[in-house]
């Protein structure tokens, strides 16, 4: 769905597990996408669409206890902070196997630097894709804008102008 280049750095991984599930579709790779089964893709099922929330919070459209899950999943993830020999410190994942470490990782990396923020989830009710927001001033509403931009700008116009859609309603919400 999206065309626009991934996620920088470790917010690439929380972009490819949120965007597992289209939400259009019903299809959900995440299971093969990461190798998941039993409990392990339940929990990542969970972190998913918390993930997801935060995001759609990011672009303005979250709860004001949004992060509260998030935050529930991520507690357990151990972290270590490593110190290279030039001094940088970093925080990586206890178990670099562990899905909920690696995401907490990219979180902090992500947050410290100032781009966790910028990892949205689209406006369009039946698309919530993640997507990076590069834009300038940082308020890209939609992950692509030739399909979801598109479609939300054409319902906004027909609902100003009165104009039927082409399954013949004037309702705001028809394509």
């Amino acid at each position: 769905m999206n065309d626009r280049a991934p996620a920088p750095g470790g917010l690439a991984l929380i972009e490819t597990l949120v965007n597992t599930l289209s939400l259009d579709t019903g299809e959900d790779r995440l299971a093969a996408e990461f190798s998941l089964t039993g409990p392990a893709l339940a929990e990542a099922t969970e972190l998913r669409e918390a993930l997801r929330a935060v995001c759609r919070a990011h672009a303005g459209h979250g709860a004001p206890d949004t992060g509260a899950a998030l935050t529930r999943l991520l507690s357990k993830a151990p972290l270590l902070l490593t110190i290279d020999a030039e001094g940088t410190a970093t925080l990586t994942p206890a178990d670099p196997a562990a899905l909920p470490s690696r995401i907490a990782a990219a979180i902090a990396t992500a947050a410290a630097d100032g781009t966790w923020p910028r990892l949205k989830a689209c406006e369009a009710e039946d698309c919530h894709w993640a997507y990076y927001d590069r834009s300038p001033a940082g308020r890209s509403r939609w992950c692509t804008m030739s399909v979801c931009g598109s479609r939300a700008k054409m319902r906004a116009y027909r609902a100003r102008k009165g104009v039927s859609s082409p399954t013949g309603t004037s309702s705001p919400s028809g394509d």
